[in-house]
């Protein structure tokens, strides 16, 4: 990937610090790594914005072992290499929600099993923030899963405090596009590491990107102007960058 594309992802990561407060001077954040294309184009870019701004905070890289024996070396190797170590977490999520619970719709428990497991192993490292890797298109597919499953309008928050862990969830990825982190994975030539989940690559989230992927075809810049008119609609919908000091 040229200098070009990586100073671009990093002024979307850098901007949306800026407008949301994601990170800040202080901070312990724990990052979510799950081995895929987001969660290591995350940890590079915030490793960027801690060499590369003056912010003051540290990074703990954190990857929630599911029990699916998922070979992490390349994530292991890749944590190496920004001189930080990961730390793994074995659970037995992935027995409880396919064999103890075998749930038909399992990603949604899966997913509220893996977070609470996060923010735990974040409060014993002493982090006060969670970087998860959602990024743009993750936010625009919510949104519309949100409406034509749920009959709601509602998608996450770039930052949310939770307080009954007394944590804050951030995503720093959430104004830049999946197909520049394909590129900027694939350049790099990282090697993400393939998940053994049994529903992996079969939601329903798959299903809405794909007919995202059709209007983007057809209109250009769709996904980015739907974010854009989610931050113009107002904070009950979604949210709005807060007001700058005067």
């Amino acid at each position: 990937m040229s200098n070009r594309r990586i100073k671009i992802i990093f002024r979307k990561v850098r901007d949306a610090n800026l407008n949301y407060h994601l990170i800040e001077n202080g901070d312990r954040v724990a990052v979510g790594l799950s081995g895929g294309k987001d969660s290591f184009t995350m940890l590079y870019f915030l490793d960027l914005l801690q060499k590369h701004t003056p912010l003051l905070f540290e990074i703990v890289p954190i990857y929630i072992d599911l029990g699916w024996e998922n070979e992490i070396d390349s994530l292991e190797d890749f944590c190496t290499s920004l001189g930080m170590e990961l730390i793994v977490e074995k659970t037995n999520i992935g027995r409880v929600v396919f064999e103890t619970r075998k749930e038909q719709n399992p990603c949604s428990l899966c997913s509220n099993l893996r977070r609470g497991a996060m923010n735990r192993v974040a409060k014993r490292y002493n982090c006060n923030k969670v970087a998860l890797g959602h990024h743009l298109d993750d936010a625009v597919h919510t949104l519309f899963m949100s409406m034509l499953y749920e009959s709601r309008f509602n998608v996450f928050k770039p930052s949310t405090y939770l307080s009954r862990v007394d944590i804050t969830m951030i995503r720093p990825l959430i104004y830049v596009e999946e197909r520049d982190i394909r590129l900027f994975v694939e350049s790099m030539e990282l090697k993400t590491v393939k998940n053994r989940c049994p529903a992996d690559g079969l939601t329903k989230r798959n299903e809405v990107a794909e007919i995202l992927d059709q209007v983007e075809a057809l209109h250009p810049g769709a996904r980015r102007r739907i974010l854009a008119s989610l931050e113009n609609v107002g904070p009950d919908c979604f949210w709005q960058p807060p007001p700058k000091d005067t």
